[in-house]
């Protein structure tokens, strides 16, 4: 019998019971069927993992609002990967990931585990979405994640209208605003990040040294088109991405300055 409605694999990077993941869940089921499968910990900052050394372990869980997921002990983007190879046996449209509770602008997106979802999901020629929120690092206030699961609702919605193609990969950032007071939605490019990180070294009991990777939260450089200019502004960012990483202007430029032979 032939589906009636789309489905929906939802993941994310913070662990299956992350209160962003429910978020993003329960607005995505007004439009389509939804699986969640995600990591049973915390993956953030993995970058793109493949677990190739250990076998992987899944198991049912309930999330606080009584519904099923299934949780995994590998990666985030393990956990696309099963789900796509058949441990998640209905075929999928769309991977949405999220909503990860800060934005993942510029680089993040090179060390974001919900951006990783969203590329592993391409990689496997199914679309995939990452969502991000622009919370306030500085405040100490509970998430509230209802504009970023209603931005991310509406996109879902229509990219399964328009039929999405098989490559497409977008990495959304919501500012953390009421949905009302949001400038608009923007399709950027990627900015300019500004990272200070600092080395923090100590010494365990025995004199032996370690080190924790710290400083402050990371800046960027509001330029008109950008994702880090967008969130500025109040925008959603809509960035499209690209498996092809190849630079395509310096591959030209190194093929004028004599490189091959």
């Amino acid at each position: 019998m032939a589906r009636t409605k789309a489905h929906i694999l939802v993941c994310n990077d913070d662990g299956v019971h992350a209160p962003g993941l429910l978020a993003l869940a329960r607005a995505l089921r007004t439009i389509a069927d939804v699986t969640v499968f995600a990591p049973n910990r915390n993956w953030s900052a993995s970058g793109h993992v493949k677990t190739l050394h250990k076998p992987l372990h899944v198991r049912s869980v309930t999330l606080a609002d009584g519904s099923a997921a299934q949780a995994c002990d590998g990666a985030p983007s393990d956990c696309v990967a099963l789900a796509l190879m058949g441990v998640v046996p209905e075929p999928v449209d769309l991977v949405v990931s999220g909503i990860n509770p800060y934005p993942n602008l510029s680089s993040d997106m090179l060390y974001s585990g919900t951006v990783s979802v969203a590329i592993e999901a391409a990689i496997f020629g199914v679309p995939g979405i990452a969502v991000s929120s622009g919370h306030p690092e500085d405040t100490n206030s509970d998430w509230d994640y209802t504009t970023a699961a209603s931005v991310a609702r509406q996109i879902a919605e229509k990219a399964l209208q328009l039929g999405p193609p098989k490559d497409m990969l977008l990495n959304v950032n919501v500012p953390y605003l009421p949905e009302d007071k949001l400038a608009g939605w923007e399709l950027t490019r990627m900015g300019q990040r500004i990272y200070r990180d600092s080395l923090v070294t100590n010494y365990n009991p025995r004199g032996q040294p370690y080190y924790w990777i710290g400083g402050e939260f990371p800046d960027g450089v509001e330029e008109p088109g950008t994702d880090i200019g967008a969130l500025a502004r109040g925008s959603v960012s809509i960035m499209p991405l690209s498996l092809d990483l190849t630079d395509y202007a310096r591959q030209k430029a190194m093929r004028q300055d004599g490189w091959e032979r």
